[in-house]
């Protein structure tokens, strides 16, 4: 009897990635990746911090001038102070180490692809580029926006607060609370991504995350009224504003990319 109707070739396509095994390593062989990944990844960080050491001096000049500007502003004594005779050379590594992180961003996070690209299937690899491009862009944006904005009013609440008071603000404390503010200010930044890859796999939709955007939403200020420097309600929302603007297109991006959408949107372009 002949066939009722012949395969299209969407058809086709579709039966081809039905066939198409997803890629599987070992436990081994994924921590053995992992390790290499790793590895690359502190060699470029270090190669960076050799490459920024030269520059430590304007380094060091562009992390203090939040906190310069504060106390000029109260009229206080514009130099940071030290305790222990290794805390000026120590301020020198972490200000060397943070500033190679930012430069090698674009290969450790390259690195975080290769680590991640096995377990993709071969169409979804052409995303390579995108992620590149918005991974070390948000990174970039995400410790630009901690410098320029939550950092400066924090220090700004912090040292009105205790005006009445002569600070004595040591390098050490500072540079902890700066290094946490703009590296986790960049990492923070990164939501879209790891929603990107979620929702690829199919293990969020857009349609869960907006179900839960209300407890998503006291999630955000819960952390953020951890990972804030100070106690004050103003605070707390700079920092949960960006996070739930990255929350609101990470919506948007996990139906895009979730696999019963594509799906959705190939059988509509084959009719």
């Amino acid at each position: 009897m002949p066939e009722a109707a012949a395969s299209t070739p969407l058809n086709e396509s579709a039966k081809d990635n039905d066939k198409e095994q997803m890629p599987t390593m070992g436990f081994l062989d994924h921590l053995e990746e992992l390790r290499k990944r790793i590895v690359y990844s502190i060699i470029a960080i270090a190669a960076g911090f050799f490459a920024c050491w030269g520059f430590r001096s304007h380094l060091i000049a562009f992390m203090q001038k939040p906190i310069v500007d504060v106390l000029h502003k109260y009229g206080l004594p514009e130099k940071l102070v030290y305790l222990n005779p290794v805390d000026p050379f120590n301020l020198n590594l972490k200000v060397a180490v943070v500033a190679g992180l930012f430069v090698t961003s674009p290969f450790v996070l390259y690195q975080l692809w290769l680590f991640i690209a096995p377990g993709l299937y071969r169409n979804e690899k052409r995303y390579v580029l995108p992620f590149m491009v918005s991974s070390v862009g948000l990174f970039l944006a995400g410790g630009y926006f901690g410098y320029r904005v939550v950092y400066p009013q924090a220090l700004t609440f912090l040292i009105d607060f205790g005006k009445e008071f002569q600070p004595m603000i040591t390098i050490e404390e500072y540079t902890q609370l700066f290094v946490t503010i703009i590296v986790g200010m960049g990492a923070i930044f990164e939501m879209p991504i790891l929603v990107f890859f979620l929702a690829l796999m199919g293990i969020v939709s857009a349609g869960w995350m907006w179900h839960n955007i209300r407890y998503s939403i006291l999630g955000i200020f819960i952390v953020a009224a951890i990972i804030t420097p100070t106690p004050d309600i103003v605070n707390m929302c700079i920092f949960a504003a960006p996070m739930i603007a990255l929350y609101a297109l990470s919506i948007g991006i996990a139906w895009l990319v979730h696999p019963n959408q594509r799906r959705k949107r190939a059988e509509k372009k084959g009719t």
